[in-house]
Formats: structure tokens, sequence, C-alpha cells
């Protein structure tokens, strides 16, 4: 263990999450003490007990220990740069964790990248999309590392409008920061994870303040944090999508970029999750949910969050 002056000076250092790192000491993050991390909040329906579980862009790690207080059998910590490796290893030790760690560069060919591992029950993808070239670069090498029937979590910037229009950071006009470059619809983004066989069965969305810093006047910006099923190639697809089941099965760049096992060479998860009884009725009806009805229409917003469990500090008694 660290002694109390290392812990001190620790505590001193740039944070991205807001830790405790013993009691009373906490190294202060970058979120306001009221930011919602719907991510959290949502992973808490998910059933991780005994479940293989892997973080893509984990920074210092609150993910990963949230997801071994659940339960994990397996977590895998992933990130572009090691930048964060020894505040990892302070988190391990203060909340007496276990993970491994890969440092996988750029987040594309994430399949090859990550072979060796398997697949896996849980995945989260969060606070990564807008800061790739190629978003749908991105998804497709996800993926093939989710089990059939498996949870895929992914969070980002979108725009809440009913278009099918991606919005590149032109100028930087949707945020100032240099690696921002997207920020799709809802729909579009719906449709993208549709396409890559994603089946979404929940959501949180969180609209950007007009007292915030990446408030853009005149368009509604937010982040939204959306729960998918892994489903068969084509399932989660309007059945007169045609095109998109061609291209599924014709594209060079989908068969290349995201070449997952269908039938029974897929491997399944078991994995479950507590749906909200909002969308209860549409995921039992239909296999999943309108994102853009889920945040308009069917309540799944947050302003600020009420409970410290829902914000972006991790206390050390903390159980998820």
């Amino acid at each position: 263990m660290l002694s109390n002056e290392e812990l001190a000076q620790a505590a001193k250092e740039w944070w991205y999450y807001t830790v405790e790192l013993s009691p009373g000491l906490v190294a202060q993050g970058t979120y306001p003490p009221d930011f919602p991390y719907m991510p959290r909040m949502l992973m808490r329906q998910a059933h991780l007990q005994g479940q293989d579980c892997l973080d893509l862009g984990s920074m210092e790690g609150v993910i990963p220990v949230l997801m071994n207080r659940k339960g994990a059998r397996r977590v895998l910590a992933t990130d572009a740069v090691p930048h964060c490796a020894q505040k990892m290893d302070w988190l391990k030790k203060a909340y007496k964790a276990d993970w491994d760690f890969r440092e996988v560069g750029l987040m594309y060919d994430l399949h090859q990248k990550l072979a060796d591992e398997g697949s896996f029950d849980y995945v989260n993808l969060s606070g990564v999309l807008y800061h790739v070239f190629s978003p749908m670069h991105t998804l497709a090498c996800a993926r093939p590392l989710v089990k059939k029937n498996g949870l895929f979590m992914l969070s980002t910037n979108v725009v809440n409008e009913q278009s099918d229009v991606m919005h590149f950071n032109t100028g930087g006009k949707l945020q100032t920061e240099p690696n921002t470059f997207w920020y799709p619809s809802i729909p579009l983004l719906e449709y993208m994870l549709r396409y890559f066989n994603f089946a979404p069965i929940d959501c949180l969305y969180s609209r950007h303040p007009s007292d915030a810093a990446l408030y853009v006047p005149g368009k509604e910006c937010g982040f939204i944090s959306i729960v998918c099923r892994a489903v068969d190639r084509g399932t989660a697809l309007p059945p007169d999508d045609s095109w998109a089941r061609r291209s599924m099965l014709g594209s060079w760049e989908y068969t290349g970029l995201s070449p997952q096992k269908h039938g029974a060479e897929q491997p399944v998860s078991a994995i479950g999750y507590d749906v909200p009884e909002a969308l209860q009725a549409q995921v039992a009806q239909k296999g999943s949910i309108d994102l853009y009805l889920a945040v308009n229409e069917h309540g799944r917003r947050v302003v600020r969050a009420t409970r410290a469990q829902d914000t972006y500090l991790l206390r050390l008694n903390d159980e998820s």
C-alpha cells in the first residue's frame, strides 16, 4: 500500500474521475459533483456476476473497479496508450480490485488486437466514438468481441433531431477540444448499431445545458448511453431493409472490418439485464427500443444526479 504522503501527492495529480484514494482523501476529477455518469447508472442493471467484461478506453479504471465489485469473472481494461497506468495501480490497491490491461493503440481493428482474449459477455465503449475519425470502423471491429446475446454499452455525444445526419466538428463548432470529430443524430446512431447487429434495449440521455462549454446554440446536443443486445445477423433491422442485409454479406468493408461469427460457431452469453418498466413492453414486443422515442417520449432523460453513486465520484464503499 502507498504511504499517506504518497497518497496525498497522488491526489494532487490530474484525474479524469473523482476518486477516493483513502478514507477522506479524494482526488478531484474533471466533472461537477452532480454530473450524471450514465454508463455507471446503466451498468448497475446488468447482471455481471460470473461474466467476462471488457472496458474500451478505461482511463484510471473506475469502470473496471465497478465490474469487479459486481462480481465479474474476468475484467480486461484497455486504452490507446498507458497514460493512466500508475493511477490504475493505485486504484487496484485502494479498492482491492484486479484486472488485466492491454494497450491497443488507435481504436480500430480491436477484434484483431484482442483476438487472443476471446469474446465477452459485457463490453463498454463509452466516451470514445466522438474521438475517432471513423465511428463506423470502431463499431465494426467492436462487434466481433461481443458474444451472441451479450451486452454492448455505447456512450457518445449526439444531436437530438429526427434525421440521418452525422455532424462534423467543423471549426470546433461542436467542441473546441481538438480530438473531437463527429456527433451523429440519435436515429442515425441507432441505425448504425442495428447495422452491426446490436439491438438497443435501454438508454439514458443528458442534454448539454445552456451554461455548459459543450452547448451549441440552435442545436440540441447531448450525451447518450445505450445498452444493446448482440443479436443474429439482420434481426435488429426493420424487415423491409434489404439493402443493409445485402451490405452485411456483400460489402468488402463490412466483411473485412467486422468478421462476425454466426450460428453454432458463435459463443452465447446468458447475461441478464433489468430493463426499466417504461421500456419493458417495447422490448418484450419488438426485442428492442426506438432511441429517439425513449429519449423524447419515454422519460429516459437525466438532468442532474441526485445521488453520489450516480456521478463520476468513486468512493471506497461503493459497490456499483
